[in-house]
């Protein structure tokens, strides 16, 4: 079976679109990868889902597509795991929530932090993509500021709210004593650059800040899931830190100079960085981090 292969365009239009009904579903392989005893992470046509399973329940983090829920299920079963229980959403965007419904109708209960069920539950009207507000079986059942902690399958479960960054209800779930971290799209290993949906509360300020709080959170043995990508570790997180703090310093050095945005654009001040080509180009990244100092 082929795995299907998203273009750049498709995977921004997915992020936060409705599915589009000209999808060839059949063509999505969902690959598992086991990541430590009873944690795995699923790679698909979305977001990356992590799984914790166990004698005390299911744990799904976040869910791609509803066309993809029974393949999920399937690669979830075949992981030796009931099925979902508990359904973490790391942010409100369409290729981590699609399959909120489904599964919520089929009893999983639901977890968010308060500004994801807010987004869901008002959808975002007009625009070049506006996304309809969610059915009631898609909204998170049970909301938080700060944080939640769950004690299941012989593991500490913490899901933290570190200040957003990516949007305004960025969760990432730490598993303690499996050294294991999930963290939605407050982290993309793949090519182009950082999405900060401002639209949505974005602000790459917050995302350097919850990136930080992070680092001190892990080691070097810690594995981490990314939202998008391979698995990564601290190193690579890092990295990926410090990339966003050196594109921030030279954009702010532009707009304190007094230059507007589509001078600071035009100044292109990412021209040494080689992060290759993804679905956000430099010129996009560099309006995110403008409109973020303007916040």
């Amino acid at each position: 079976m082929k795995k299907l292969t998203l273009t750049a365009s498709c995977i921004l239009a997915a992020i936060a679109a409705p599915v589009s009904a000209q999808r060839d579903w059949s063509q999505v392989e969902i690959k598992a990868q086991e990541v430590a005893p009873g944690i795995a992470v699923l790679f698909g046509a979305g977001g990356n889902i992590g799984v914790s399973h166990g004698e005390d329940g299911t744990i799904l983090i976040d869910d791609q597509y509803a066309p993809l829920t029974g393949k999920i299920e399937q690669a979830v079963a075949e992981l030796g795991a009931g099925p979902v229980d508990f359904l973490i959403n790391t942010h409100w965007h369409g290729d981590h929530t699609g399959g909120n419904e489904n599964l919520g109708n089929a009893g999983a209960t639901i977890f968010a932090h308060d500004n994801v069920r807010v987004r869901l539950a008002e959808g975002r009207p007009g625009g070049e993509r506006p996304v309809e507000p969610a059915a009631k079986a898609a909204l998170p059942v049970v909301t938080y500021g700060q944080g939640i902690t769950m004690h299941l399958n012989g593991d500490t479960v913490d899901v933290i709210f570190l200040g957003g960054g990516h949007t305004d209800g960025d969760s990432v779930v730490h598993w303690r004593e499996d050294n294991v971290i999930h963290m939605g799209d407050l982290y993309f290993k793949i090519p182009g650059y950082p999405y900060i949906d401002i639209d949505s509360g974005g602000n790459v300020i917050n995302a350097m800040n919850s990136l930080d709080q992070v680092i001190r959170m892990v080691d070097d043995e810690t594995k981490i899931i990314p939202g998008h990508g391979p698995m990564s570790n601290k190193a690579e997180l890092v990295a990926y830190r410090a990339m966003i703090g050196q594109a921030v310093n030279l954009v702010t050095s532009l707009k304190d100079a007094g230059n507007s945005m589509d001078e600071t654009v035009a100044a292109d001040p990412l021209a040494d960085f080689n992060r290759g080509e993804g679905f956000i180009d430099k010129d996009s990244f560099v309006k995110a981090i403008y409109r973020s100092l303007g916040r």
